[in-house]
């Protein structure tokens, strides 16, 4: 069953995925590159059509600006600067005089003739002369090497009657240049496709390998290993993940164990009245049925019982409905001073058959809004778990007392008390103390959870004082409110 469950697994994993981390990352970074490379052709076609025609014009510009000054000097240093020009920047430089006599012109160093230009030099002098500017500049057709040269003109000097100086550039590199930027351009593209799958690959397998991780200890928790730890690896977000389930884990390992113990409980709690229940019907039939005594002594022993069976019912339908938020109050206004004293008297039997001693310390009335049967329930709670755990003086003292607008009620024992590590765990469902878990007392271990979901739903403070081998001190305080008249009252009977 394990291999084949293995098998499945491995074929899963192997299976391809178009939804998982890895496929995802491959194609995000497969678009990244083929945008990137786009974006790349894109610019170096705008920067070979535009770009580089601007920067071509802005360059003939400053070499005129420097001709015209070193031929303006006559130092002897024009022609070497010109023919360095020319010879970097494949440009023809001419210089005529204002009849139209050549000065200097390169194409005799590095051409037969300068004939090929005669009409461009023709054409920027003509424009030159027509024009109010010192310099101008215009673009032709080469149609013989299929691009376009930019022809530029200039006055040698401030006034027409000076000399005349020609550049003619070409406004595209050549074509070998163009061919090996190309070419480099497909190595880049390749290079940039091949770098974003390994990167792709590298962040998706660090990516998911954690999740991975993280999904094998889930499938262990699901089986109910709950000693199965999750890692999160090296990234925060799965970090905190795997310290969300590793919480959750304790959780459900620590809810387990609680209702194993509650199960065993439980199951001890209704077996042991039902026997009861069965044994005693079972004299009653046999034995005391015509015996009135024993039949009403045996009876009794049934109802009690079968009160505690209903006890244990009722209380594990309270937790089921405070946990499902379903829990309604029947609020009204009553005096928590005589309701104390009502459950307090409920415990007399105890004073008087088995030694316990129960005071009560108590202030003037005081008036509350909340569900009076729940309360009860409170109270009681709280005065039993004090009779169960209280010490060999088997003392239970219960103050009622206002502190300012509120009405606080303390149950305080002599017992064991509660370490402060268990505390904030006394009011969680089937919770046992570790000072009381080997005691044979019984108890479904809802009673305390099902106090806690009353109290927060009157918005009431509650909570538990405790030292070790000194008693506990459990309390809760409300809000006092106004003793309501008689026709308040009147009216709440009537309704």
């Amino acid at each position: 069953m394990n291999t084949t469950t293995a098998r499945k697994e491995k074929n899963q994993q192997n299976k391809f995925d178009l939804n998982s981390i890895r496929t995802v990352m491959l194609l995000y970074f497969f678009t990244f590159a083929a945008v990137l490379i786009m974006l790349i052709w894109s610019l170096q076609s705008f920067f070979m059509t535009h770009y580089f025609e601007q920067m071509k014009v802005q360059e003939t510009e400053h070499t005129a600006a420097l001709l015209k000054n070193e031929f303006l000097q006559d130092d002897g240093q024009f022609k070497n600067l010109a023919l360095n020009a020319s010879a970097s920047s494949d440009i023809f430089i001419r210089v005529d005089t204002p009849n139209g006599t050549s000065v200097f012109d390169n194409g005799s160093y590095f051409r037969p003739s300068s004939i090929a230009y005669d009409y461009e030099t023709s054409t920027a002098r003509d424009r030159l002369e027509k024009s109010n500017k010192n310099s101008v500049s215009l673009v032709a057709n080469d149609t013989k090497k299929d691009s376009r040269k930019l022809i530029y003109a200039t006055y040698i000097g401030d006034t027409p009657s000076n000399n005349i100086l020609f550049i003619v550039a070409p406004l595209y590199p050549v074509k070998s240049t163009i061919s090996i930027l190309r070419l480099q351009l497909k190595y880049i593209s390749c290079i940039a496709l091949i770098v974003a799958a390994l990167l792709a690959l590298f962040i998706a397998r660090r990516l998911s390998r954690p999740i991975k991780d993280i999904t094998k200890s889930a499938v262990e928790l699901s089986h109910g290993n709950y000693n199965v730890k999750f890692n999160g690896g090296m990234f925060t977000e799965t970090n905190e993940l795997a310290r969300t389930l590793n919480t959750a884990s304790y959780e459900m390992q620590k809810t387990d164990f609680y209702q194993r113990d509650l199960i065993a409980n439980v199951s001890h709690d209704l077996k042991t009245p039902l026997t009861m229940i069965k044994s005693y019907a079972e004299m009653i039939n046999d034995i005391s049925g015509d015996n009135p005594e024993k039949r009403k002594e045996h009876l009794k022993v049934i109802i009690t019982e079968a009160d505690r069976l209903n006890k244990l019912v009722s209380d594990m339908l309270s937790a089921s409905k405070i946990q499902s938020n379903t829990l309604e109050l029947d609020k009204e206004i009553f005096d928590l001073v005589a309701v104390t004293e009502e459950i307090v008297a409920t415990y007399k039997v105890l004073n008087e058959q088995n030694g316990y001693h129960i005071r009560l310390n108590k202030c003037k009335a005081a008036y509350v809004y909340g569900d009076k049967e729940k309360i009860k329930q409170v109270l009681s709670n709280f005065v039993s778990n004090a009779i169960k755990y209280c010490g060999e003086d088997r003392v239970v003292i219960v103050e009622v007392k206002r502190i300012g607008k509120k009405v606080r009620v303390d149950v305080i024992d002599h017992g064991d008390g509660i370490a402060s590590d268990e505390l904030s765990h006394v009011w969680e469902r089937y919770y046992r103390t570790s000072a009381n878990r080997n005691r044979s007392i019984e108890g479904s271990g809802l009673g305390l959870s099902i106090v806690k979901g009353i109290l927060v739903l009157h918005n009431a403070n509650y909570g538990v004082k405790s030292k070790v081998g000194q008693g506990s001190d459990f309390w809760f305080e409300m809000d006092t409110v106004k003793k309501p008249t008689d026709t308040e009252c009147k009216n709440k009977t009537h309704g």
